[in-house]
């Protein structure tokens, strides 16, 4: 059974067959492989890297899950904990400190997911992969 697309992407999976895993480890908190990606789907065979330079784009994609990231938290706190203008009221520097120490916490999870959604965008889900003629196959891909 396929995948949805959110799913798909949210497990980091290859945007054209949703099976095949875009990293080569799976644990995003292993700095020295945290971006590091297989050339090529191992179920499909997709290249990860489509032209050199691909993933330059991530960027701005990781700055808006940021952004994103940074407006909850300051809804959530502002809901749940409440925070005043006031002069006297701290509550604002304890909600960006805690901020800050998270999102750099879940940062490697950002870059995976930034990485993720950018191919997503630029190739598309093909539930016929396997019964078309593979291009991108070639002798050290198993299929």
């Amino acid at each position: 059974m396929a995948r949805n697309y959110l799913s798909s992407t949210l497990s980091n999976r290859c945007p054209r067959c949703r099976e095949g895993k875009l990293f080569v480890k799976s644990n995003p908190y292993d700095f020295s492989n945290i971006t590091t990606m297989n050339e090529h789907c191992p179920v499909c065979g997709q290249p990860t890297e489509i032209e050199i330079g691909f993933y330059y784009g991530t960027g701005y994609v990781s700055y808006a899950l940021t952004v994103a990231y940074f407006v909850s938290m300051f809804v959530a706190w502002k809901v749940l904990i409440g925070m005043t203008w006031d002069q006297d009221d701290n509550r604002i520097f304890y909600w960006l400190g805690s901020t800050i120490f998270l999102l750099i916490l879940i940062q490697p999870i950002l870059m995976r997911l930034s990485r993720s959604l950018w191919i997503s965008w630029f190739v598309k889900y093909n539930n016929n992969w396997k019964n078309e003629t593979n291009r991108y196959c070639d002798n050290n891909i198993n299929m």
